[in-house]
C-alpha cells in the first residue's frame, strides 16, 4: 500500500486490514517498510524489543524482529527515527531482501506498508508487491501525488494497474467521484487502469482508536469506517486471481533493486 503524499492514513487502512484478514484465517505479516519512520507499532501499542535495524546492522535474523500480536497479524518493525534505514545502500538491501525468503512458506499475505511519496525505498517495495493499493484523500494535493507516484511507477512497467482506496471521504458519493478523477487521469494519460477497490467515510472514531492505540476494528467495531474497511477486506479476499507474473513478492523485490 502507497500513497503519494503522507498523512492520508495509509498505516492505519493497513493495519485494520491485517487484523480483518487474520480473523479470516488469513497468515497475515504487516511488514513496516515506512523504513526509520515506522508507525505500525505505535497503532498497535505494541513496543518491538527488535526492529530492521538489528537485522541490518546487528546479529538479528528476521524471524527474530518478528512481533506477534494478540490479534493474530504479525508485525516486522521498520524502526523510528533511523535515518539510516531510509537510505539503504545495495549491499543493505541484499541482506534484508535475502531475509524475506524466511516467510515464503507460512504466510498468506504480506501487507507493505511502504513510506509517503516517491523515493528508491518505495519504488523498490511496490515494484515487488503482487498488487498496489494507493491511498488517497479528496484533497486536490492527494490526488496530484498520488498521479505522480503513478506516474512514475508506470514510466518505468512497475505496474501495469492499480487500485485506489479514498479516506476520510464525506460518503460514498464523494468518493466515487475523487477515485473516477484519478482513474481518468491515468487511464488518458498514462494507460494505467485504475480500479476503485473502495471508499471509507471521514469518522470521528478513526482519531478516537489512534489516540488508544488499539485498532479501530477493534476500539469500535461498529463504526463506519470499521465496516467499510471489512467491506474493502473482503473485496481483497474475493478478487480475481492475481497474475503469475505479480505473485512472486521476494523475487520482484530482488529484481527490483537489481540484485536478482
Amino acid at each position: 500500500m502507497a500513497s503519494g503524499k503522507g498523512g492520508v492514513g495509509k498505516t492505519n487502512i493497513v493495519v485494520n486490514l491485517g487484523l480483518i484478514l487474520a480473523r479470516q484465517g488469513q497468515r497475515t505479516l504487516i511488514f513496516d517498510a515506512d523504513l526509520g519512520l515506522a508507525n505500525v507499532e505505535i497503532l498497535l501499542g505494541l513496543a518491538p524489543r527488535f526492529s530492521l535495524r538489528d537485522v541490518l546492522y546487528g546479529d538479528k535474523h528476521i524471524r527474530d524482529v518478528v512481533t506477534p500480536t494478540t490479534y493474530g497479524v504479525r508485525v516486522v518493525s521498520g524502526g523510528s527515527g533511523l535515518y539510516e534505514l531510509a537510505n539503504l545502500d545495495s549491499a543493505q538491501q541484499a541482506r534484508l531482501l535475502d531475509m524475506l525468503l524466511y516467510f515464503r512458506d507460512d504466510t498468506d499475505w504480506i501487507l507493505i506498508d511502504t513510506g509517503a511519496g516517491i523515493n528508491k525505498n518505495v519504488i523498490g517495495f511496490t515494484a515487488a508487491a503482487g498488487e498496489v493499493i494507493v491511498v488517497i484523500t479528496p484533497e486536490p494535493t492527494s490526488l496530484t501525488d498520488a498521479y505522480s507516484l503513478l506516474k512514475v511507477l508506470a514510466r518505468f512497467g512497475i505496474v501495469t494497474e492499480a487500485r485506489v482506496v479514498v479516506n476520510r471521504a464525506a460518503g460514498d458519493r464523494e468518493g466515487e467521484q475523487v477515485a473516477a478523477r484519478l482513474a481518468s487521469a491515468a487511464e488518458r494519460f498514462l494507460r494505467l487502469p485504475v480500479r476503485h477497490l473502495g471508499t471509507i467515510a471521514e469518522d470521528a472514531a478513526v482519531a478516537t482508536a489512534v489516540m488508544c492505540q488499539r485498532p479501530l476494528v477493534v476500539a469500535h467495531p461498529a463504526s463506519p469506517a470499521a465496516r467499510q474497511i471489512e467491506a474493502i477486506a473482503h473485496r481483497l479476499l474475493h478478487r480475481e486471481a492475481v497474475p503469475a507474473c505479480r505473485r512472486n513478492f521476494v523475487g520482484r523485490l530482488l529484481r527490483a533493486f537489481g540484485l536478482g
